[in-house]
């Protein structure tokens, strides 16, 4: 496998031991530092609420509805990747409800060859995740860093008289001097005037 350096945290929702059995042995291929079994669906919601997950399996179980909706409000509102195992014979319909939300899905019973794809597909669906999870926060940054600065360069055009050019310049120059980040900084401006 090649995301050999992480560990993953998976949600199990099936009250099926035959199922458990049936997934076990794939488990270690999830490269789970956590693998918790839930038995119903409102078992599994608590768990959503206190923990978070790499990982949801949902072996649907009859009534369908239950799984297809916790499945869809795991991938809409977490940053969780989720399969939901459902009867062959009800696979295209229920795929074609959850796909646009996110949802892999599998028919059942299903063959090793599908399985272990299907964890593929999960994997490369996270570690994407994981990538813009990281570039989100890069963005939510960078904004954080060009308020402070605003905010420090006005506190310098109001306290010390200097244009907006001459306080952006004041601020990259002590940076640079001092070898530390212009959001160090704009926070020390903004310390010592506020």
């Amino acid at each position: 496998m090649f995301f050999l350096e992480r560990s993953y945290r998976t949600l199990i929702v099936s009250p099926s031991d035959k199922f458990n059995a049936f997934i076990a042995p794939y488990l270690t291929t999830l490269q789970s530092e956590t693998v918790v079994h839930a038995d119903s669906i409102n078992s599994a919601r608590r768990q959503l609420l206190e923990n978070s997950f790499d990982f949801v399996i949902i072996n649907s179980m009859p009534p369908e509805e239950p799984g297809i909706k916790l499945a869809i409000d795991i991938s809409t509102n977490k940053n969780t990747v989720c399969l939901l195992i459902v009867k062959a014979e009800l696979h295209d319909e229920i795929h074609s409800k959850v796909a646009p939300h996110g949802v892999f899905t599998l028919a059942k019973p299903t063959p090793n060859v599908a399985m272990q794809y299907a964890l593929d597909f999960l994997f490369t669906a996270r570690e994407r995740l994981r990538s813009l999870e990281k570039k989100a926060m890069s963005i939510e940054d960078k904004m954080e860093e060009i308020r402070v600065v605003n905010r420090a360069k006005w506190l310098l055009i109001e306290q010390q008289g200097m244009s907006e050019t001459e306080a952006h310049r004041h601020i990259e120059k002590t940076a640079m001097d001092m070898c530390i980040s212009k959001i160090a900084v704009a926070k020390d401006i903004i310390q010592k005037y506020s």
